[in-house]
């Protein structure tokens, strides 16, 4: 089944997101298993400010919040499944899928929320859920605390 991406998504890629995440996404839509939508893009200093507080991200330093010249390096990605979005976990692992065969296809620098520590084109996109154990594994090893996993997550450099 062939999806498309919704007006909602389309107006916050309009939102300054760069073209290569763009580009990844309206790929990703078209060879995906798993309908989804573009959930965020832009985010202001202030919301970040109250993710942080909530501890729904450990970093005021976004990639959601627009650079100088107001370019957005991030987007969460998430399942459109009965007409609303869902943060559900197996769905998820399958739009990661789709955005890894279009970061892979158009050679995008992008890092995945899954694993923060490698550029996501070098996991195997078939074993996404054993990628995200390796990956807390060594944070864990290294900071002596479980990291922030956001499968919805994807960001390119500044």
């Amino acid at each position: 089944m062939t999806f498309r991406l919704g007006a909602a998504s389309k107006a916050k890629m309009a939102e300054g997101l760069v073209p290569d995440l763009v580009r990844c996404l309206n790929f990703a839509i078209e060879v995906t298993e798993q309908d989804f939508c573009v959930w965020e893009v832009k985010r202001s200093l202030e919301r970040q400010a109250a993710l942080l507080e909530a501890k729904a991200t450990r970093t005021l330093d976004s990639h959601h919040i627009p650079d100088v010249q107001g370019w957005v390096h991030a987007v969460d990605a998430v399942p459109w499944i009965a007409g609303a979005p869902r943060w559900i976990e197996a769905p998820g692992l399958l739009v990661a899928k789709a955005m890894h065969r279009a970061v892979t296809k158009f050679d995008v620098p992008v890092t995945w929320g899954g694993v923060f520590d490698r550029l996501f084109a070098s996991l195997d996109p078939t074993e996404l859920d054993l990628e995200i154990d390796d990956y807390v594994a060594r944070f864990r090893g290294r900071h002596g605390r479980k990291p922030l996993v956001d499968i919805w997550h994807f960001q390119v450099p500044r």
